[in-house]
């Protein structure tokens, strides 16, 4: 059995970002994905904000959408931890969650004390666990949450079965994160990946930083990042979750076929990462 046998894709929704998410299920199926991520809650204040919440126009379409195509969400997204963040306010968002049959929602730390989000994180995972949601985190450079090390950490203190911690490699590498770190973590950690490449010279500020992190990644195998060493440290059974935002290709490509490509270069990526393993 090969490796991309065993893979099941997700096309994560900053992949697609220009399209509803209606239409990100549509473009999934289309592109030969078995799962699709969705962003109920905007990253930033510039984006779109859909509504999802109770018996929504939005939200029958896009669970009308789920079901004739047969692509499943594998998570969500994205709920941040703040100092003051009240978590029972995220329950509508959870249930909506839970509704479209998602997995996975994607959680980032936005308060500088370790304990407390710790401790919101908890709570968070009280909420899901009834709704078999697992909130995870994923650290990233620019957030309170910075590195696999410091996230493991809290996911630990949250004494939680429900979570874990989600590992993108560009974060993963501008956080100057090791693959021996990465191994050392306790597998029950991980229940998928996100997917991208980008240049190895790693930003020395934080514009350029967000920038590439969130408009301008490149296509898996085409950039300098060690994804065979952070595969090969992590289960070898985990869902891939496409993330690569290319703001300049998007100008000239469909999403349809851009995620086509995404697909393709990932699983060329995975086989040579396991070829005479």
């Amino acid at each position: 059995m090969t490796q991309q046998s065993l893979r099941a894709l997700s096309l994560s929704a900053l992949t697609i970002l220009e399209l509803s998410p209606p239409q990100m299920v549509e473009c999934a199926a289309r592109a030969g994905y078995d799962f699709v991520g969705l962003r109920l809650l905007p990253a930033t204040d510039h984006e779109v904000r859909y509504e999802f919440v109770g018996d929504t126009p939005l939200k029958r379409e896009t669970l009308a959408r789920l079901k004739d195509t047969g692509v499943r969400v594998l998570d969500v997204e994205i709920l941040r931890l703040k100092p003051d963040t009240n978590v029972t306010a995220y329950k509508p968002t959870l249930d909506t969650a839970a509704e479209l049959g998602a997995r996975y929602v994607l959680v980032a730390g936005n308060d500088p004390d370790e304990a407390r989000t710790a401790e919101h994180l908890a709570q968070l995972c009280d909420l899901a666990e009834p709704l078999g949601l697992s909130p995870s985190l994923e650290p990233m450079p620019w957030t309170d949450v910075k590195n696999i090390t410091q996230g493991a950490r809290i996911v630990k203190a949250t004494r939680r079965r429900n979570t874990g911690l989600i590992i993108d490699p560009i974060h993963f590498d501008r956080a100057a994160s090791s693959i021996d770190e990465l191994r050392a973590l306790p597998r029950e950690y991980f229940g998928y990946v996100q997917f991208c490449d980008a240049p190895a010279e790693r930003p020395t500020d934080l514009n350029t930083l967000l920038y590439q992190a969130r408009c301008e990644r490149s296509i898996p195998g085409e950039g300098g990042l060690d994804l065979a060493g952070i595969l090969r440290a992590l289960p070898d059974d985990l869902p891939i979750s496409i993330e690569v935002p290319m703001e300049r290709w998007a100008k000239t490509a469909s999403a349809v076929e851009r995620a086509r490509k995404l697909r393709d270069a990932t699983f060329a990526v995975v086989e040579r990462a396991y070829a005479g393993v």
